[in-house]
C-alpha cells in the first residue's frame, strides 16, 4: 500500500531539496560548501605565511622589544607583498572580464615595458646615479602618473573612435610593448658592464625593490581603485556575457568597459612602480582562483583571487628564505611558474 501520510512525504522533503540546484553563483549546496572551505583554507594559509614571515628565524626571545622590532621591519616587507597581490589579483581578473579573454593580462597593453624603458633610459643617460635618480615619491607618482596617462590615451583613441575596438587597442598595446622593449634593449647594449649589472638588479620584480616612503601614495590608490571593482563586480558579472548581451541587458558596455581598463590602469602602474614587471603573476593568480572559486560571480572570485596571490607571494619568499636561502631568486621562480602554466592551457585549448 503505497504510504501518502503528511508525515512521510515531509521525511522525503529534506532529501529532495538538497538535490535541487538554484541559479545563484554557487548552485548547489556542495559547491557552496567547497568555495568555503576553500577560502577558509587560504585565509589560514595566508595567516600562516605571514606570521612566519614575521617571526620565523628571528634572533630576539619571543616577545622581548627586540624581537617586535624585527618584526616590525619585516612587516613592510608582508605589507608590500599584499599590496602587490591586491593588484595582480584584481586588475588580471577584471581586465580578462573586460576583454572576454582568460590568456591573456594586463602586461600586454604595455606597463611592463614602459617602466623598463624609464629605468634603462635614466641608466643609460645618467650614468650609475640613474638608478638613485629614478627613486624617490615623486619620482614614483611621475611614473605611476605616465603609466596611467598612456593607457587613458589608449583607451580613449583606441574604444571611444569610429572604428575603436578592443581587439586592435590590444594589437596596439602589444606594438607598443615590442618597441619599447626594443628602444631598451639598444640602450641596455650601449652600457658599461657595471651598468647593466646595476640596472638588471632593478628590471627583475622584487619586494626588495620596493621603497617604505611609496606606501602613502600606493595605499589610497590600491584602495580606492579596489573598491571601486568590488562595487563593480555584479556589472563586471553582466559584462562577462559578452558585448552584444550586455548591451541587450541595457548596459553601457563600451563606458564600462573603459572604466575597468582605467581601474586595471591604476592597480597595474602602482604594482609595476613598485615592486618592477611580474609578467605571469596575474595570469597564475586569475587561472588558479577560477578553478578555486568555480563560480562566475566576482564578488566571490575577488576574494579568492587576492588570497591566492598573497599566499603565492608570501608562501614562495618563505620556502625560497628559510628552506634554500634563496630569496633572491623567487620572481624568477613565479615567472617561470606562471609561463609553465600559461603555456599548458594554450596547449589545453578549449578547456580555459
Amino acid at each position: 500500500m503505497l504510504d501518502t501520510a503528511p508525515n512521510a512525504v515531509a521525511r522525503k522533503t529534506p532529501k529532495i531539496s538538497s538535490r535541487v540546484r538554484s541559479s545563484g553563483p554557487l548552485p548547489t549546496k556542495g559547491v557552496s560548501r567547497r568555495y568555503w572551505i576553500v577560502l577558509s583554507l587560504l585565509i589560514v594559509l595566508a595567516l600562516g605565511f605571514g606570521a612566519g614571515l614575521l617571526a620565523w628565524d628571528n634572533p630576539m626571545p619571543v616577545g622581548s622589544s627586540g624581537f617586535w622590532l624585527i618584526a616590525e621591519l619585516r612587516a613592510t616587507s608582508v605589507g608590500v607583498m599584499l599590496i602587490v597581490a591586491i593588484c595582480q589579483a584584481l586588475a588580471t581578473v577584471s581586465f580578462q572580464t573586460a576583454t572576454n579573454n582568460r590568456i591573456i593580462t594586463p602586461s600586454i597593453l604595455g606597463f611592463e615595458s614602459l617602466y623598463m624603458a624609464v629605468q634603462t633610459a635614466a641608466v643609460f643617460f645618467m650614468g650609475a646615479a640613474g638608478v638613485v635618480a629614478v627613486q624617490g615619491v615623486p619620482q614614483f607618482i611621475l611614473q605611476v602618473a605616465i603609466m596611467v596617462a598612456l593607457s587613458l590615451a589608449l583607451f580613449g583613441w583606441l574604444l571611444s573612435g569610429k572604428y575603436g575596438n578592443l581587439q586592435i587597442m590590444l594589437l596596439v598595446g602589444i606594438v607598443i610593448g615590442g618597441g619599447l622593449g626594443s628602444v631598451s634593449t639598444f640602450m641596455q647594449r650601449l652600457l658599461t658592464p657595471s651598468e647593466f649589472d646595476i640596472l638588471t638588479a632593478r628590471l627583475f620584480g622584487s619586494i626588495s625593490n620596493a621603497d617604505v616612503s611609496y606606501l602613502p601614495v600606493a595605499i589610497p590608490l590600491v584602495v580606492v581603485a579596489g573598491v571601486l571593482l568590488l562595487l563593480n563586480a555584479k556589472r563586471l558579472n553582466v559584462i562577462a556575457l559578452g558585448k552584444d548581451a550586455s548591451i541587450n541587458l541595457g548596459l553601457n558596455h563600451r563606458f564600462e568597459v573603459m572604466r575597468v581598463l582605467l581601474l586595471v590602469s591604476i592597480l597595474m602602474a602602482v604594482s609595476t612602480a613598485l615592486v618592477g614587471p611580474m609578467t605571469f603573476l596575474g595570469f597564475l593568480v586569475a587561472t588558479l582562483s577560477y578553478q578555486l572559486a568555480d563560480t562566475y560571480d566576482h564578488r566571490y572570485i575577488f576574494p579568492v583571487a587576492v588570497l591566492t596571490g598573497f599566499v603565492v607571494l608570501s608562501g614562495a619568499y618563505f620556502i625560497m628564505k628559510n628552506v634554500f636561502y634563496a630569496q633572491g631568486v623567487v620572481s624568477i621562480l613565479i615567472e617561470a611558474i606562471g609561463g609553465t602554466v600559461f603555456l599548458i592551457f594554450i596547449l589545453r585549448k578549449g578547456r580555459l
